[in-house]
């Protein structure tokens, strides 16, 4: 961890609220938002990484060893079981994207990968997606049929990330080209068809999108397929060769990664940092 990183007021907050276990309490949901635990750990995780941590930092470190433990079946998440899906496969799915976003090898979440990668490549064997065969992979791999929209839809946050870097290279073409123009976009993270990007930069939609294309660009054929969005980005660039979302794209996600968005030039370089790095992904 940087100084800077570590000095970093959002950061310490975060810190300062994990638990002995390596934990933030509830992993997935959080039904009542106390003092004590007003984020879960999947929400921790995810403004951490955006922060700037890596495995390498200490508490990176103890929350990936309490994830493994909970992918094991060695410590169960405190959240409470949902009946509406397959609540233990897709647990082991949420663990494992969080795995792998910070430690892509891990032998344990890479186990869960490659058994959604099978699924996939069932299911775009003939080269466009057939939902009849994904659910029979699905079922031959879990030994039970999809349960619940999360999971009979797999266009959602926990598949698309935890496929990067273990699918075939024609599966990995044919499932890009099947979610781009996905109707609902990808579930938890932006809700309408990628391949048409918003029409207002500066808004908190935008900011949505651009967090669905960092999903999609570090896929290999992410330049290939996502030219047409980094068009629609450098389109959008400043004069003074910055970018400026403007003041609604503050989530608390995403943004801010500066202490304060007061003066306009922190909500810029704020702005400029995340795009550029997602460009150079896109135009690798």
């Amino acid at each position: 961890m940087t100084r800077e990183t570590a000095e970093n007021k959002w950061v310490r907050q975060i810190v300062d609220l994990q638990h002995e276990d390596g934990s933030w309490g509830f992993f997935h949901s959080l039904s009542r938002p106390v003092k004590e635990t007003p984020i879960t750990t999947e929400q921790a995780l995810r403004r951490l990484k955006l922060l700037g941590l890596t495995k390498a930092d200490e508490p990176i470190k103890r929350a990936l060893v309490y994830l493994e433990k909970c992918l094991c079946r060695k410590l169960q998440i405190p959240d409470r079981r949902e009946k509406l899906h397959d609540w233990d496969i897709f647990t082991g799915l949420m663990l494992s994207v969080w795995i792998r976003e910070f430690d892509p090898e891990n032998k344990a979440a890479l186990r869960t990968a490659n058994q959604w990668a099978e699924v996939i490549t069932t299911a775009f064997a003939t080269g466009v997606y057939s939902p009849e065969h994904y659910v029979r992979a699905y079922q031959k791999q879990f030994f039970l049929r999809p349960k619940g929209g999360r999971l009979t839809d797999f266009v959602s946050f926990y598949p698309v990330s935890l496929l990067r870097g273990v699918l075939p290279s024609k599966i990995e073409s044919a499932m890009l080209d099947y979610i781009l123009p996905h109707s609902t976009g990808i579930y938890y993270v932006y809700e309408s068809p990628l391949n048409t990007p918003p029409e207002m930069f500066a808004s908190l939609k935008a900011s949505r999108y651009l967090a669905a294309l960092e999903a999609l660009s570090e896929y290999s054929l992410a330049p290939q397929k996502l030219g047409f969005a980094a068009e629609w980005i450098k389109a959008h660039q400043n004069q003074d060769g910055q970018w400026d979302m403007g003041g609604e794209a503050k989530d608390n996600i995403h943004f801010p990664l500066s202490d304060s968005w007061r003066k306009p030039e922190d909500r810029k370089r704020d702005c400029s940092a995340r795009i550029g790095k997602l460009l150079q992904r896109i135009e690798r």
